[in-house]
């Protein structure tokens, strides 16, 4: 079997409240593969925020490991964590996060200028992408004259624009109606779900359940279930 695009073995992270101290997780042990869609829920408080932050390098754990692709980040400096994400992870944010003075184009291209490519070759990439989601069209405009829909398109282009192999969805469907929202999961498996990429959606959004080869739950902390099997490792 391949090594697993992620691997938290035990994970435990708190925080000080006052003089009390708070559980956030309490030893996590989850896998996720390429190839596979794997949704972590559950209701807020349950955890899935700060997992999402520790596989992200954005937190450090209390004690436990997180490897993506092999690699222990918690083991990283600060300047070699944030070149590896540069390069490995992706990330499609809540609210979007769009830069509003900036156009479609300029918005998806942001990633490979600011990981030093030349801006040519980074709008050439980013309009691919576009094309890809069927925006292209919408390269001149900014932010402001798009739909939630169009946004969230701009969003997946600018998370995919440097072929990722982890890609984590913070809840990319809270703003959406229900056939938006269907639509934005259907997006996702077509094009950015792909053998060397993985794919995490962290949400609490039961409509788009279905689209998940896998789902994780989570409650106080804790991977409480985990459906379904990951795709089959070479």
């Amino acid at each position: 079997m391949s090594t697993p695009a992620i691997d938290c073995k035990s994970l435990c992270k708190g925080y000080l409240s006052g003089t009390t101290r708070v559980e956030v997780l309490r030893g996590v042990d989850l896998q996720a593969h390429c190839g596979e869609m794997l949704l972590i829920a559950g209701p807020s408080g349950s955890g899935k925020t700060t997992l999402l932050s520790l596989v992200c390098g954005i937190l450090r754990p209390d004690s436990g490991t997180v490897c993506l692709f092999g690699a222990d980040i918690a083991k990283m400096g600060e300047r070699a964590l944030t070149a590896f994400r540069a390069t490995n992870v992706g990330f499609v944010f809540q609210q979007f996060q769009l830069i509003p003075t900036l156009t479609v184009l300029e918005n998806a291209s942001l990633p490979l200028i600011l990981t030093g490519r030349g801006l040519g070759f980074a709008k050439r990439e980013a309009l691919s992408v576009l094309e890809r989601l069927g925006i292209a069209q919408l390269a001149g405009r900014r932010p402001a004259m798009l739909s939630g829909g169009q946004q969230q398109r701009v969003a997946i282009a600018r998370a995919l624009i440097h072929q990722p192999r982890l890609l984590i969805c913070d809840e990319p469907t809270s703003a959406l109606d229900s056939e938006s929202g269907a639509a934005t999961m259907a997006l996702l498996k077509e094009v950015a779900l792909a053998p060397d990429r993985c794919v995490v959606v962290v949400t609490h959004d039961v409509r788009i359940f279905s689209f998940a080869d896998r789902i994780a739950t989570m409650a106080d902390g804790r991977v409480t279930s985990l459906s379904a099997t990951p795709p089959s490792q070479p």
